[in-house]
């Protein structure tokens, strides 16, 4: 069984720490559904506040 790619936890773990001020720790002590969860939840906020000022969505 193959592990969980090394750049994607890291990129999870910035984009939630940049956005919701968590901690290291407190990140990486989530089961990995919990954590892709919250990114996706990021996401969606950030897709609806785009869409209301008109700004182009990057991805």
């Amino acid at each position: 069984m193959l592990g969980y790619p090394l750049d994607q936890l890291h990129q999870e773990v910035a984009y939630l720490a940049y956005h919701f001020h968590w901690h290291y720790e407190s990140i990486m002590a989530m089961e990995h559904s919990q954590r892709r969860r919250w990114v996706e939840e990021i996401a969606q906020i950030n897709r609806r506040l785009n869409a209301q000022t008109g700004q182009i969505e990057f991805i």
